[in-house]
């Protein structure tokens, strides 16, 4: 007995690799749930319409959201550890404790993998890092990535979630640009081809334009 459901064929689903599955809402363990939204709207997050009994919000440029409630999950409060993205972690600290966030120090992982103060000297992608916690001791660490690994992101489904995180990219690209001119030694009239393509291959991790 085929053990496909109706359809399956039509919409060209054969295996779990054709679906997508966008990762929505984490659930974080708080113990104090009004504590907790007056923490995270400080970060600047978007307070989301919800059913009664649930707090969501949203960090500015992610897809993903947080929810927290009294009756959402048995973990312990204090319990979470997530991961932000910035593609400028001293930037990002800084915003962080000038609305009253306690942050940790910057570091950054050495050649040998352990964790070095300050962050990385050539500001390598996935390697400067701060954190700070919630009143509960949820852990969130701040992690600077400009440049994906290779197989992290599709190429055809590349997007930036917000102006600024687009700003940033174009920056970059802007930055790579001038030093490619500098090595042809001429204006490249094709520049905004040539940003396209930079800025593809550094979110899909490929090999970068020269």
């Amino acid at each position: 007995m085929s053990t496909d459901s109706p359809g399956d064929g039509a919409r060209g689903i054969v295996g779990v690799d054709n679906i997508d599955m966008k990762l929505e809402v984490v659930v974080v363990p708080v113990a104090d749930v009004g504590r907790a939204k007056e923490f995270y709207a400080r970060l600047g997050w978007r307070v989301d319409a919800t059913p009664p009994g649930i707090v969501q919000l949203t960090p500015h440029g992610s897809w993903c959201s947080v929810q927290f409630g009294e009756h959402l999950t048995t973990a312990a409060p204090g319990s979470g550890k997530g991961y932000l993205i910035v593609n400028d972690v001293e930037a990002a600290r800084a915003a962080l404790l000038a609305a009253g966030i306690e942050v940790g120090p910057i570091f950054h992982i050495g050649p040998g993998g352990e964790p070095e103060p300050g962050p990385d000297p050539g500001h390598g992608t996935y390697r400067s890092r701060a954190t700070f916690s919630d009143p509960d001791g949820n852990v969130w660490l701040l992690q600077e990535i400009t440049e994906r690994l290779p197989g992290r992101v599709d190429p055809d489904m590349m997007a930036f979630t917000s102006a600024t995180d687009l700003s940033a990219a174009l920056q970059r690209a802007a930055r790579a640009h001038g030093e490619h001119e500098k090595r042809t030694g001429e204006a490249d009239p094709g520049w905004p081809d040539w940003y396209a393509r930079y800025m593809v291959a550094e979110q899909a991790g490929t090999e970068l334009p020269k």
